[in-house]
């Protein structure tokens, strides 16, 4: 079972019309979307594997019913409940490009991981956003270790550069070298700015994350991967008929390849196997991305972290 820890929180989801307009109305389409990225990769995990999302919401309405929505997908919802459940205002514009005004309310209060959370899962993913914050950040990395001893592998996800630099790159890397995910996701900016792939290659800093495998993003670029102790590969990604919002992309992305992974797992791997070359092989990895490319691609058209069936 796929287990993701991290943020459960309200997306408000603005659609601008044009370019805002400081001190006066601009036009737009509001929506109200569930969100969070490790809400967003359960859901859109559900129906592939199993799935069960760890995470803390608010006492209070809004956080019930986001919890009842995700487990409607079909995931497994543990969670905590303190504090006000926490909202973000997404700002989408013609293009579909983000920006983010984060309120993470109790996603960041996340105090404890009870044994029975982590009971079945064979894998962990946590997205960075649970690192930055306390109790919430504590509480990741003791699961992280957790499910590593128990034999389970374990999987990151950068997120985004404004959190990484207030979080710190010496100390994402650190944490991360300390860690030895099976897997990091990260976008192109984000993979550069950690020194991990720049322009196309290692970066400076690739060496210490020994057994990680690195997936790094780029749009409507060739995804790269890098497996330890080979050289990075490219997988294309098919074109897209319209993209009105990114929100969720990556997350739909992170979805699909690990539920490819785990499906690698359950058909012969070594359970605990400390790297992905091990698991899948390189026709795997291109498989499993070629998988998150048609998860991430069926949400671009679509408000918030949503398909258009939904």
């Amino acid at each position: 079972m796929l287990g993701v820890l991290g943020d459960l929180v309200e997306d408000v989801v603005v659609w601008v019309a044009g370019p805002l307009r400081h001190g006066t109305d601009s036009a737009a389409r509001v929506f109200r979307q569930r969100g969070g990225s490790a809400a967003n990769v359960a859901a859109f995990a559900a129906g592939q594997c199993p799935v069960r999302f760890l995470g803390c919401v608010g006492d209070d309405p809004a956080g019930g019913g986001l919890a009842a929505e995700l487990a409607g997908h079909g995931v497994d919802v543990r969670v905590a409940h303190r504090g006000r459940t926490g909202s973000i205002v997404v700002l989408i514009d013609d293009e579909g490009e983000r920006t983010m005004l984060p309120d993470r309310g109790a996603a960041t209060l996340l105090e404890t991981v009870p044994d029975a959370w982590l009971d079945g899962l064979t894998h962990l993913h946590v997205p960075a956003y649970s690192f930055d914050g306390e109790p919430v950040g504590t509480t990741a990395v003791d699961a992280l270790r957790r499910v590593r001893s128990a034999g389970g592998t374990t999987s990151l996800d950068a997120s985004s550069t404004g959190m990484l630099e207030g979080f710190g790159r010496e100390r994402f890397l650190a944490l991360a070298e300390e860690l030895a995910p099976t897997l990091l996701f990260a976008n192109r900016s984000e993979s550069a700015w950690l020194g991990l792939l720049v322009d196309g290659r290692p970066g400076p800093e690739r060496a210490r994350l020994v057994t990680t495998t690195v997936v790094t993003k780029s749009g409507a670029e060739a995804t790269t991967i890098d497996v330890p102790g080979e050289a990075p590969f490219t997988v294309p990604v098919p074109p897209v008929g319209e993209v009105r919002d990114l929100t969720g992309a990556g997350d739909a992305f992170a979805a699909g390849f690990l539920a490819a992974f785990l499906d690698a797992r359950l058909t012969g791997a070594e359970p605990g196997a400390p790297g992905t070359a091990e698991v899948l092989g390189t026709s795997g990895l291109r498989e499993a991305a070629a998988r998150g490319h048609r998860c991430a691609a069926r949400v671009l058209a679509s408000p918030g972290a949503s398909c258009a069936e939904d």
